[in-house]
């Protein structure tokens, strides 16, 4: 048993990540769920150890010693890549890895709407991809960034951690960035993106004050940013964004992201009938109506501006999960389920 034959079952099982723990046999969570690998012994410490250090550089390795904290991406050759953190537990090493494609999804094979394109299109202002962790968020901005590949001329530079999906430059011009080994931090590689001579930025996690400070302020002053937030509809976004500012702060974000936010797509990955999942979604585009709201500070109207506003291409998650259902996507409990935890 070694790393490389785990992270290729893993691939082949269509499993979206892999846990190495000591005590346990490898685990593998195939759609959505935890499923223990029995025809496997269990890992001992020293296995543990053995195994995780296999992939790492010396340099790697210093600074996981150091940190007790370590996040890497790392590929199989035409095969597959995969998103790794390496941590401590109980004196133990584990490791979780996320599985990534070699191939970037189109936009229409992950059932994103046409307004997404709409979305996109645009020369400037701010996207956000939201929602828990592993609902897709980080896939569903490659699927943008590759679009845009294909469509126009344009300076794309992604700020990642780590490196996901890599893009081959098709009509643009494509720069992506690590955290730790092209960056030291996002905040800083924001503040010099701008000599960078960029069209489209994409952020991979607004993680901070400052961050979210460059991401506005980049949006505003004529370049496409995307970017993703740990929310799970889009007036909590939007409350996230201006409750992490000071109090004496709030009343210019506000006005700052009534006019450059471009829209927020809120997504979580539900149990699909046949297997594999399928995202349930909400949109949300800055109307006039949305922009004044913003600006008013009434945000709890954002709700029913969304739900009513089918012909400007909006819809609430509730909304989705209902079409999800009498589209026989998926089954009636898992939707009753869903909209519950909703309220």
């Amino acid at each position: 048993m070694n790393l490389n034959s785990l992270f290729k079952t893993a691939t082949e099982k269509k499993a979206s990540d892999l846990h190495i723990i000591v005590g346990r046999p490898p685990i593998l969570r195939i759609d959505g769920e935890l499923k223990i690998m029995k025809d496997l012994e269990e890992i001992t410490r020293e296995k543990a150890k053995e195994m995780i250090f296999s992939i790492l550089t010396e340099r790697q390795k210093a600074k996981f010693i150091d940190e007790r904290e370590l996040d890497l991406s790392y590929e199989i050759p035409k095969f597959s890549r995969y998103r790794v953190n390496i941590h401590w537990e109980k004196d133990n090493i584990g490791l979780v890895a996320r599985v990534i494609s070699n191939k970037v999804p189109a936009m229409e094979d992950l059932g994103l709407p046409p307004i997404a394109n709409e979305m996109i299109e645009r020369t400037s202002g701010l996207l956000l991809v939201t929602g828990p962790t592993g609902c897709g968020k980080s896939t569903t901005l490659a699927a943008m960034v590759e679009k845009i590949n294909s469509l126009r001329f344009a300076n794309i530079i992604t700020l990642e951690d780590p490196i996901e999906y890599i893009h081959t430059p098709n009509k643009s011009i494509i720069k992506q960035r690590q955290l730790g080994n092209d960056m030291l931090s996002f905040d800083a590689a924001l503040r010099h993106v701008l000599r960078q001579d960029p069209n489209v930025i994409m952020v991979g996690e607004v993680r901070d004050l400052e961050t979210m400070s460059a991401t506005i302020t980049l949006a505003e002053t004529g370049h496409l940013v995307l970017a993703t937030l740990h929310t799970h509809n889009a007036s909590q976004t939007i409350d996230r964004i201006i409750d992490v500012f000071p109090p004496h702060q709030q009343a210019q974000v506000r006005l700052q992201l009534s006019i450059s936010l471009n829209g927020i797509i809120s997504q979580q990955l539900l149990p699909k009938i046949g297997g594999g999942r399928i995202a349930a979604r909400e949109i949300l585009i800055n109307t006039p109506a949305v922009a004044n709201i913003i600006r008013e500070n009434k945000i709890p109207q954002i709700k029913s501006v969304i739900q009513t506003s089918a012909e400007e291409g909006m819809f609430s998650m509730e909304q989705h999960i209902k079409d999800l259902l009498e589209r026989n996507q998926i089954e009636e409990t898992t939707a009753l389920a869903y909209i519950n935890n909703l309220q």
